[in-house]
């Protein structure tokens, strides 16, 4: 299953979900809910930047 994809690709997965779960305790531990917000909004952005990179590869 992991195999059509490259090791960048499998790195950034990664990071975008040890993003979330970093978002997630800043939220619910510490309280700071702007810094979550924040730390947040990086996945979404690292994985529309890889999705335009793959697109703009395979063309």
């Amino acid at each position: 299953m992991f195999t059509k994809f490259k090791k960048s690709e499998l790195f950034t997965i990664i990071v975008v979900i040890f993003l979330i779960f970093i978002s997630e305790y800043i939220y619910l531990v510490e309280g700071n809910f702007e810094k979550a917000i924040f730390i947040g909004l990086w996945p979404p952005t690292i994985v529309g930047l890889l999705i335009f990179f793959n697109l703009k590869l395979k063309k």
